[in-house]
């Protein structure tokens, strides 16, 4: 059974898994060969005819070669392209390709990381996609909810009343953020081609103009040098996933703690049910969201844990990124669209939000009222505290503060609508931000 098939449509990886697949693994690394000998064609160290062959034989080999056994062949070599460069010597043979023509001057490190790289562009365009999509959805809600006061909580409890629409700001901010990070850190992904050892001896005096056209073959940015123990692009792709990730998950976080039935101030519009409880409603999209997202720190850190590739060509460190990378892929990716559902069937319930406001009994607007309070005596911090610890709280009728302010000024003061700060600018701010940027000439 292809991996991923029973749960990659629940952690959203339903496409990502298709373009992360055994098989798109192998289609990518024919491309490679296939794009090779089309680059030394170009160049002159091929013969045209030669090139043409394996260009058309690689896709059909793509299509009919078995995971499952090239996998069993990949054994005794120790990377699976090993034994393809071996099966699509065979096929181009009856051509009259002589079997140096193919792979010439590479090694299957050049191959498989290249491979990788395709991989990890065809996803992350699929990613970034679904971390701007979950951005549109956030921008919405800020803007639909600019002026909709709830209240904001500091280490669980509820502080100062705030706005939906700031809180959803951020939401966006943190995206927009990650989808940045993880677009330049696709962008920065070179090619590698490197030979046996890093000189490209074997295509000498001609390596380095074959890289080139090998970059511009795979639409990949050019090398510089060779990069087979230097991973520090691999790193900064995981470093930006991992960041992806955490940003999913804290929103994910959020809209889970504000879906539960105490609070009841959000709900996803398809919320899944229990097996054993008729009555739940629970937000499946952003709990899978952050499920997914949960598993890649771990993966984060064994990518930047794989680092130390010794010299020129690592034991262990390099085989270790393939599955590593992937999963990566597919858990940041899945957790993205998974968000993106949740934000855009997002229920957003304002007369929650003012009925958790009015639980306290105005406790949450302590420090606007000890900010008035302090215009007209020194003690206003310890009368504020003595009427909010009392039981029950008092600051709407205690006689000192009404002695002071008066019943109508208090009142006023505990308003959560007047006490907002700055969250409706937040919320223009980071829209104009948004506006502005998108205005820009691509």
């Amino acid at each position: 059974m292809p991996r991923g098939e029973l749960f990659d449509p629940l952690f959203g990886a339903a496409e990502l898994g298709a373009a992360l697949s055994d098989r798109a693994w192998i289609a990518a690394l024919i491309e490679v060969e296939c794009a090779l000998a089309r680059a030394q064609a170009v160049i002159g160290v091929l013969d045209e005819g030669h090139a043409a062959t394996i260009a058309a034989a690689g896709p059909e080999l793509a299509a009919t070669l078995d995971p499952a056994e090239l996998g069993a062949a990949a054994v005794a070599g120790g990377n699976p392209v090993i034994p393809l460069v071996r099966r699509l010597r065979e096929v181009c043979a009856p051509a009259g390709v002589p079997g140096s023509a193919v792979h010439k001057g590479a090694t299957s490190q050049d191959i498989l990381d290249n491979a990788l790289i395709l991989l990890t562009q065809r996803a992350g365009t699929l990613i970034v996609d679904d971390l701007r999509f979950a951005a549109d959805a956030a921008a919405g809600l800020a803007r639909d909810h600019r002026d909709t006061p709830m209240a904001a909580r500091t280490l669980g409890q509820q502080a100062l009343p705030t706005t939906f629409g700031a809180l959803a700001a951020g939401w966006c901010k943190a995206l927009d953020r990650a989808a940045g990070a993880v677009t330049a850190a696709l962008a920065d992904l070179p090619v590698q081609f490197g030979g046996a050892a890093g000189t490209l001896a074997a295509l000498y005096p001609n390596g380095l103009a074959v890289a080139d056209v090998l970059a511009a073959e795979l639409g990949l940015a050019a090398q510089g040098i060779p990069w087979h123990t230097d991973r520090t692009p691999i790193a900064e792709l995981a470093t930006a996933l991992g960041v992806a990730a955490g940003a999913v998950a804290k929103i994910a976080t959020d809209i889970v703690a504000l879906s539960a039935t105490e609070i009841g101030e959000v709900s996803e519009d398809s919320p899944g049910g229990s097996s054993a409880m008729p009555h739940k409603r629970n937000p499946v999209a952003a709990i899978t969201a952050r499920a997914a997202a949960r598993r890649v720190p771990g993966l984060v850190a064994d990518a930047l844990g794989a680092m130390d590739h010794e010299l020129q060509r690592a034991a262990g460190a390099w085989h270790a990124e393939w599955e590593t990378v992937t999963d990566l892929l597919r858990l940041t990716g899945g957790g993205a669209h998974r968000l993106a559902q949740s934000l855009t069937g997002l229920h957003v319930h304002p007369e929650a939000m003012a009925r958790n406001l009015a639980v306290t009994g105005g406790l949450l607007l302590a420090e606007r009222v000890t900010a008035a309070l302090s215009e007209h005596t020194d003690r206003a911090r310890d009368i504020v505290t003595a009427a909010a610890t009392a039981n029950p709280p008092a600051l709407d009728s205690d006689p000192t503060i009404i002695e002071y302010l008066g019943a109508q000024r208090v009142r006023e003061l505990l308003d959560p609508s007047g006490y907002l700060g700055h969250a409706a600018d937040l919320v223009t701010r980071v829209l104009t931000e948004r506006d502005g940027t998108r205005a820009e000439p691509r």
